[in-house]
């Protein structure tokens, strides 16, 4: 059984990715790529890359759930407060694909985060916004999320499939489910996708969002199309991290705005009439200086929190133990083997916590939370 005590001295919080820590921590170099495309030796091209398991030494002291939750809570500019207090329909919706936009961190070259456990859990409160994380599938990776600010009347539902696959020269993933955000004031839902996240290693490594995505809010009509982009394969087309696209009328197809920029910089939008030009969203203002969440309340944490479960791989990658590092998370692993097997014995299923999970038609997932609120959180970002 874990007591209270030993739940909160497992527990390792870490800065969260943000603009300048993104930049300053990437690596690069002839000897990590060497590193990483040895881990591919053995692995063909178009291979799912759900089950890879990687070093520690590959691994930044945090879960995909917790880099998930970040994009959510860590906010300078409180972009949310802004969609909020849009006067028109219009404004909200502008203010709503600016937002969108925030949810996207850069990420960094030559590591990633722990592919979360079944039933992980993240929760996380930031002033009246409370957020709560869990992972409701393990073989696929499916991460549920629920965010509710009683005070501006916001509830945010995201259901999160990524698919990484590799080949040859990059890896690519694919971002399944569907992000919703709902201002219940004025009774307005706005759905909208995830753009693919590219890893390329030749001939420059980096990281990238790329691909076409819709927003759209069934009530007010209106729909943006966006398009990432990044340079071509040798580095000679293609705008890095550039970001195209308009906000229209789905039924009269009329256009209100032509979006451009770069979304870790700025995006602007052009009104289609008058032509004047708009800032919706700023990086250096909306996802820098942010700080490491803090333990309030040491008593409210789950074992289950993604702080707790991974907290001793977390300690030995931030002491650059790779040893304790690596013998912490293959006991992870090997305990997360074991439970699988007793279930299988017992004829048992697991089932989510704080959703309820079911599967499309077409074979994706969805989620619902199971309750109304989510309540304030043992952790919380300052």
């Amino acid at each position: 059984m874990v007591t209270e005590a030993k739940v909160e001295s497992r527990a390792v919080l870490t800065l969260p990715l943000c603009l300048e820590g993104a930049a300053e921590a990437q690596h690069g170099g002839p000897n990590l790529l060497q590193r990483i495309l040895s881990l591919f030796k053995n692995v063909r091209p178009g291979s799912d890359l759900t089950r890879f398991q990687l070093p520690p030494v590959f691994n930044m002291p945090k879960s995909h759930l917790q880099c998930l939750g970040e994009s959510v809570y860590c906010i300078g500019d409180d972009m949310l407060k802004k969609c909020v207090n849009g006067k028109t329909s219009l404004e909200r919706f502008t203010a709503v694909v600016g937002w969108s936009i925030s949810t996207l961190r850069p990420l960094i070259f030559g590591v990633a985060p722990f592919n979360p456990i079944l039933g992980e859990t993240h929760h996380v409160s930031a002033d009246t916004l409370h957020v709560l994380m869990e992972q409701i599938s393990h073989h696929p990776p499916v991460s549920a999320l629920h965010a509710t600010d009683e005070k501006d009347n916001i509830e945010i539902i995201w259901c999160q499939h990524p698919a990484p696959k590799f080949y040859g020269t990059k890896v690519e993933a694919v971002v399944h489910g569907k992000k919703e955000l709902k201002l219940l004031n004025y009774g307005e839902t706005y759905v909208m996708e995830s753009p693919k996240l590219l890893i390329r290693f030749f001939p420059v490594p980096g990281i990238d969002w790329v691909g076409d995505i819709t927003i759209r809010c069934e009530e007010s009509g209106l729909q943006a199309d966006l398009c990432f982009r990044t340079k071509s394969f040798l580095g000679f087309g293609g705008s890095y991290r550039s970001v195209t696209g308009k906000i229209f009328d789905s039924s009269s197809l009329k256009t209100f705005y032509d979006l451009n920029g770069h979304w870790d910089s700025t995006i602007t939008v052009k009104d289609s009439e008058e032509g004047n030009v708009t800032v919706i969203y700023n990086a250096k203002e909306a996802i820098s200086r942010f700080n490491t969440p803090t333990v309030k309340d040491p008593k409210g944490l789950w074992a289950s929190e993604s702080a707790v479960v991974w907290g001793e791989v977390n300690q030995g990658i931030l002491n650059k133990d790779w040893e304790k590092a690596r013998e912490a998370k293959k006991g992870i692993e090997e305990r997360e083997r074991e439970l699988l097997r007793e279930r299988k014995a017992k004829g048992e299923t697991w089932v989510a916590k704080h959703f309820t999970v079911s599967h499309t038609k077409e074979g994706g997932w969805e989620c619902s939370p199971i309750h109304k609120w989510v309540p304030p959180a043992p952790i919380a970002l300052l």
